[in-house]
């Protein structure tokens, strides 16, 4: 006999009564078991339900709060701009209430626009008509005090627009709502933007008020106004506009899951920030059901065994996160380890070796299980250097420890070395007890390999700067020391820091030293950020020393030197050559503008020569005729006056043209002044028409009004202009053109080139251009297509303007395929704005 059947014999024969007792409750307790399940299922739709609406009441209270913040942040714009133009001064008084009454018309929630100035009175208001006469802000009032009058210091303290409520001490009957009427504080929604004047500082602010009730009824969309009890609050939550609905209280406020029993929700709306709150709440839509004992049976019983689930599931995870954490110390520790570059190596008391890291395994070639455990001498150990290294063994179990390290050899696995650097100190537990040491090892043959080369190249720097042919000196800020000088300087001013001294006194960049603040022993630069010095470019300046009767080109900046002080860099270079050859240069440059000035005259000599003629002529003519009627007594006072006069102008004109010839070939030093282009171009003009007209060409010419004026030397841009108007007139006379096509132009007009203002000359003819085999050597020395030219005319143009930080250019004009004439144009920089 089995013992379960045993037992179950004698549990009959016992207990008859419990065991149908038993077999009755079971269907009982199925039917608990289902009602749980029936109320389980029913408390999770009842949330779903409410998670549902909770979701569409947020939705759409969000929904609003965007509507209402696009609205006020609109409204804030429109308003910034109007306080921004009045700051600028675009608008007065009169354009501003223009401007608010139309912002005050066009927005419903809008009541009042005024601009106060910064003594806080009104100087403009706009008001709308549905607003009380009590309410309205008048012209001449002073801003009350309270709340308006905060927020005024608010957005002049700030400099930034402030919202603030303002209560007007009425209240407003809302919608009903469970029987009872709301009411709502008037409230009042004030916009402080700050004015500014040009200074940037405070000049008052253009205030505008907000109906709150308005701004509601208008900001929120109509359907979410049907749909719930919407409401806008102030930040202590009084209601200042809307509708609100009384707590409704049922079984469901005592389910765990259902707290809002209005499921209502509630959002600070921006700008504003938490001064204003939209809520909403929706109507009661379904019966509040009756909870019973079974509901709270099961929900005590659920708890009961939550509260069992969760203290089991606590201390699985607490279990789950101690492991966790040992195992992600243990990683850290052994990542911390494997990632170290320094060795590190561990010593019991006996000099044993009990551990070794990643590192020391990998410098060494050597694992760890052969490392564990070794006594000296060590593997690692040179043959040829175990004594030394057996000795500092020793001095290290000793206690001596050196606090900078030392250096020793370490041979690796395949019996290769490299040099290393050892930390040794004392290894402590947790007691305060010595158990070892422990020693630190770092690979140091690269950085001696790197000093070694650092070594190396100072020397090879050295013989360099020696054999230079610069003097090179630095001496350090406040110091009669010289810290460098190369052989150059000390064959020319010693060993000694005069020479350098006085190469920075001649060349007019002093050194920062005081003699007053030296005699007080303080540093001029104490204190004081040095970067700035050192990465400033250097200075250049050309200065004669008589004692060694050359030009020298000095060169300083200043430096860090290794010590960490700030010294001066003076480089010194021998430039007499290059002076001597840049003063003949320019010489020669100026006989030959001369000379080119002279040859122009020279070629335009016949047509000088006719011009003169004319006014002689005229000269003689004049007196003739008057010696003739003299004699006979046949003139009068008013005709013998007359015709002097016109003799004394045929003289002047006479006379104008010889100075202006005189000027324009009389050798001078070049003289850059401010000249004015007008009077350039028609002195040009006027010299160049005598060769033009001998040559049967008309001359038209065009100056832009308003140009500035250009620092350059007048007569060397005169020579540039009459030079090009020749060619063009000569280039007409070759291409022998007809009299209605024997045209030049000049222009002088503005213009931008490579994003600089220029003026900007061109004369253009209507001869038959340039070659293109011409083009390449327009402005070569000494070629010329004439037979009787000598080829430097263009190629002084070209050196002039580009001397004026200028460029000329020449290109030929086309009728399709045809060349009918030639363009020659240069700029000049102006350097300041070209007014137009």
């Amino acid at each position: 006999m089995k013992p379960t059947n045993w037992w179950r014999r004698w549990w009959k024969r016992q207990n008859p009564v419990r065991q149908d007792r038993f077999a009755s409750l079971a269907p009982i307790a199925s039917v608990l078991l289902f009602l749980s399940a029936i109320i389980f299922s029913f408390w999770y739709l009842r949330v779903e339900e409410i998670d549902r609406e909770q979701e569409a009441v947020k939705r759409d209270v969000e929904y609003s709060q965007q509507r209402l913040r696009l609205r006020l942040l609109e409204r804030q714009e429109q308003i910034m701009r109007l306080a921004r133009d009045a700051s600028n001064k675009d608008i007065d008084i009169k354009e501003f209430t223009r401007r608010a009454e139309s912002l005050v018309m066009k927005n419903p929630e809008l009541q009042t626009v005024a601009w106060v100035d910064d003594k806080r009175k009104i100087l403009a208001s706009q008001t709308a008509p549905s607003v009380l006469v009590s309410q309205k802000w008048r012209v001449g009032e002073v801003l009350k005090w309270g709340e308006s009058e905060n927020s005024y210091s608010l957005a002049r303290d700030l400099m930034q627009p402030v919202y603030s409520q303002e209560d007007d001490g009425s209240l407003s009957i809302g919608s009903p709502g469970a029987g009872q009427e709301n009411y709502a504080r008037n409230v009042v929604l004030q916009l402080h933007t700050p004015l500014t004047n040009s200074q940037g500082r405070f000049n008052g602010v253009v205030m505008a008020e907000y109906a709150v009730e308005s701004l509601l009824r208008y900001g929120v969309p109509t359907e979410i106004l049907a749909k719930y009890a919407v409401s806008l609050l102030d930040s202590e939550g009084n209601l200042i506009a809307g509708q609100t609905i009384p707590k409704r209280t049922s079984i469901w406020n005592f389910i765990p899951g259902i707290l809002n029993q209005n499921n209502e929700f509630e959002v600070p709306v921006s700008p504003v920030g938490n001064g204003l709150i939209l809520r909403a709440q929706t109507w009661k839509t379904s019966q509040d059901l009756v909870g019973s004992g079974l509901f709270w049976l099961v929900s005590s019983l659920s708890l009961l065994t939550a509260w069992m689930l969760i203290g089991n599931w606590r201390h699985t995870r607490k279990r789950q996160q101690t492991q966790k954490e040992l195992m992600a110390e243990t990683n850290f520790r052994r990542a911390m380890e494997n990632s170290m570059l320094t060795g590190m190596r561990a010593l019991d008391m006996e000099g044993r070796i009990t551990y070794v890291n990643l590192a020391f395994c990998q410098m060494t070639g050597w694992q760890e299980n052969e490392l564990i455990g070794a006594v000296a001498p060590f593997p690692y150990w040179p043959d040829e250097d175990r004594d030394q290294l057996m000795a500092r063994l020793e001095e290290e179990m000793s206690g001596k420890q050196i606090a900078g390290g030392f250096q020793v050899r370490v041979k690796r696995k395949n019996n290769s070395i490299f040099d290393a650097r050892l930390y040794v100190s004392p290894l402590i537990d947790a007691m305060g007890q010595q158990t070892g040491w422990m020693t630190s090892m770092t690979d140091i043959t690269e950085p001696n390999r790197v000093r070694e080369q650092l070594a190396a190249s100072y020397e090879r720097f050295t013989i360099v700067l020696e054999a230079l042919d610069a003097s090179v000196s630095v001496a350090p800020l406040g110091s009669e020391e010289l810290l460098f000088a190369n052989k150059l300087y000390r064959q020319w001013f010693g060993t000694d820091t005069n020479g350098h001294l006085s190469l920075v006194e001649k060349a007019g960049m002093l050194d920062i030293r005081n003699a007053e603040l030296e005699l007080d022993d303080v540093d001029a630069l104490a204190g004081l950020p040095t970067e700035s010095l050192t990465v400033a470019p250097a200075e250049r300046a050309e200065i004669y020393v008589s004692h060694l009767s050359k030009w020298l080109e000095i060169r300083t900046r200043y430096i860090n030197w290794a010590d960490g002080r700030l010294a001066q860099l003076v480089i010194a270079t021998d430039i007499t050559t290059r002076r001597q050859a840049e003063e003949l240069a320019a010489q020669q440059a100026e006989r030959a503008q001369n000379a080119s000035r002279l040859i122009t005259m020279g070629e335009m000599a016949s047509s000088v020569a006719h011009e003169l003629n004319q006014p002689l002529t005229a000269i003689t003519n004049y007196c003739n005729g008057m010696l003739s009627r003299i004699k006979g007594q046949q003139i009068e006072e008013k005709d013998l006056v007359w015709a002097l006069e016109k003799t004394a102008h045929q003289a002047q004109r006479a006379g104008q043209i010889i100075h202006r010839i005189r000027s324009f070939v009389k050798r001078s030093e070049p003289n850059r002044t401010e000249s004015d282009v007008l009077t350039m171009v028609n002195e040009a003009v006027e010299l160049a028409e005598i060769e033009l007209r001998r040559r049967n060409v008309r001359l038209s010419h065009y100056v832009a009004s308003r140009l500035p004026k250009l620092q350059v030397d007048p007569i060397l841009i005169e020579q540039v202009l009459v030079n090009l108007m020749k060619n063009a007139a000569e280039s007409i006379d070759n291409a022998e053109r007809p009299v209605g096509q024997r045209h030049v132009e000049l222009r002088v007009v503005p213009k931008v080139v490579d994003q600089q203002n220029t003026v900007y000359f061109s004369v253009t003819d209507t001869g038959k251009g340039l070659p293109p085999e011409v083009m390449d050597r327009l402005y070569e020395a000494f070629f010329s297509t004439k037979s009787e030219g000598m080829g430097i005319g263009l190629n002084l143009c070209r050196t002039i303007v580009e001397s004026h930080k200028g460029r000329i250019a020449a290109e030929n004009l086309y009728n399709a395929d045809e060349v009918v004439g030639c363009c020659f144009s240069f700029w000049i920089p102006s350097g300041g704005t070209t007014l137009i």
